[in-house]
């Protein structure tokens, strides 16, 4: 069961954990080209991809308990501290940013960048980093 466990959580660390790291990027490159509704678009996806990534916490938290390994265990104590802010700042950060950059995209010129652009490029830029350590202290172990 531990190894099925393993898989689920590789997977979906994948498919769901890469989307919520990689959207914002896409959709500062969106505000920047002046498309309100695609970035709209992005700030929904970011949201909806870093509240799934909760099942990649969740399984991980299964693997743990099929290989008998502690929470309190250095490597994976930094692992959840790292995710937890990282899934924060993209919920409660970046996507609600994108979405008020959205409404201040309409009618700006191309290339403009709205009040908030920085923000939303830290800490989607963070949020992106401590989701690399994550992954690098998985793989280290």
């Amino acid at each position: 069961m531990g190894t099925v466990m393993i898989i689920l959580h590789v997977i979906t660390a994948v498919f769901i954990v890469g989307p919520m790291a990689v959207i914002p990027m896409t959709g500062l490159r969106t505000l920047r080209s002046g498309n309100a509704s695609a970035v709209r678009s992005l700030a929904k996806s970011t949201a909806i991809f870093s509240w799934l990534s909760l099942i990649t916490f969740v399984i991980g938290f299964g693997v743990a308990g099929a290989w008998k390994i502690s929470i309190g265990t250095p490597w994976i104590l930094w692992s959840i501290i790292a995710y937890v802010i990282a899934f924060v700042l993209s919920v409660f950060v970046v996507a609600p940013q994108l979405n008020k950059a959205a409404g201040q995209v309409d009618g700006a010129a191309e290339g403009t960048k709205p009040a908030g652009y920085g923000v939303i490029t830290a800490s989607s830029g963070i949020a992106s980093l401590l989701l690399l350590v994550v992954v690098l202290l998985m793989v280290w172990h």
